[in-house]
């Protein structure tokens, strides 16, 4: 596959400031100097606003099901394809391929809105062969990304699910899962919700490079509070880690435990497909000094390779950075007291009757 590289200038508020050709495409295009300042119209033409576009789909089916051994849950469901938060390292840009768009900003600013997602999932629970199980909600694109006021899908989701008291864990940066308190404080206490919130660093100048409209890093630390508050158990997601660029994973650790987070997990950076190329041009983007050397341990994580998809390292690496990193998490997890005990969630109060209007919400 031909790299699409040439020295844009960030383009203010995206993560990808080009549309990077994807691994399906018949004809790929390169950037070429011609001697007649080609390059530098190259840059200008992508200096205007990028609006999102939002394209509506009705979704056949709501439930995804998974079986990888290194995936802790095995239902999951999304919203939405695409993100706009514009995440520099999101492993699922390349998802955006299969619908003839690219990874790069077409992902972030051409958002897929599965308008029917809500009725769908209502079908599939009170189907007769449907079992209970945790679902999973955002952990393709962000639930909570920032279309989600307008459209709240998210929103008709979370209204079925609490319904039918069946139990929901989200991954989100938005603060906007605070709007649906209402929905996971009563979840929470029944054991039917956890809400995990990402801080991938507590560097607000590097955040807003990595992920430029997800909520600000204090941000994402007052939702794990309110969250807390309102007595849905939270947890925090330190992820990814990037060898060299967010290196403060303890003092992450240290303020989502202060603000009342008592789980955490990592994951090392995932470069899939058309990622291995918009990444490298990011760090020759902003932080040229340091490209080469993160690179190098992002290889030492994956056997010598930008990445391995294998099931038994790609989510935490090998080899003594991986080590390095485990440790690290594990100390500083025993030393704050997250992760001391585990509460799943509930499957048992599955109602799904309540969809059906043969019995009263939470009676």
């Amino acid at each position: 596959m031909a790299e699409f590289l040439f020295p844009l200038r960030v383009l203010k508020g995206r993560g990808v400031p080009h549309r990077q050709p994807h691994r399906f495409e018949r004809d790929q295009r390169a950037a070429f100097d011609d001697g007649w300042d080609t390059l530098s119209a190259l840059v200008e033409a992508v200096e205007a606003p990028t609006a999102t576009q939002v394209i509506w789909e009705d979704a056949r089916s709501a439930i995804t099901r998974n079986d990888s051994p290194d995936i802790g849950f095995s239902l999951g469901l999304n919203p939405y394809r695409g993100c706009e938060h514009g995440c520099a390292y999101c492993y699922a840009r390349p998802s955006h391929s299969y619908l003839n768009l690219s990874p790069g900003l077409d992902f972030e600013t051409r958002i897929i809105a599965k308008r029917n997602i809500a009725a769908v999932l209502q079908r599939e629970l009170t189907g007769p062969a449907y079992r209970p199980d945790l679902l999973a909600l955002g952990t393709v694109t962000d639930a909570y990304q920032p279309v989600e006021r307008e459209l709240r899908l998210t929103r008709a989701v979370l209204e079925v699910l609490h319904a039918a008291r069946h139990p929901v864990a989200i991954v989100t940066k938005g603060s906007g899962v605070e709007r649906d308190l209402d929905l996971l404080a009563p979840m929470g206490r029944l054991g039917l919700a956890a809400v995990y919130v990402t801080v991938t660093t507590l560097d607000a100048g590097l955040a807003r490079r990595l992920e430029p409209r997800a909520a600000a890093p204090h941000r994402r630390l007052r939702t794990i509070r309110t969250l807390a508050e309102a007595g849905v158990p939270v947890g925090v997601s330190v992820s990814p880690q990037i060898p060299f660029l967010n290196e403060d994973m303890e003092q992450v650790l240290q303020a989502s435990a202060e603000a009342g987070a008592t789980r955490a997990f990592y994951q090392v950076l995932r470069l899939p497909w058309e990622l291995k190329p918009m990444f490298r041009q990011w760090l020759q983007q902003h932080v040229p000094e340091r490209a080469e050397r993160i690179m190098a341990r992002v290889q030492d994580l994956h056997g010598g390779q930008d990445y391995r998809a294998d099931f038994a390292t790609r989510m935490k690496g090998q080899g003594i950075w991986s080590e390095l990193m485990r440790q690290r998490f594990g100390k500083a997890c025993q030393r704050l007291g997250l992760n001391t005990g585990r509460q799943p969630l509930d499957s048992s109060r599955f109602s799904p009757s309540a969809l059906t209007g043969q019995r009263g919400l939470f009676d």
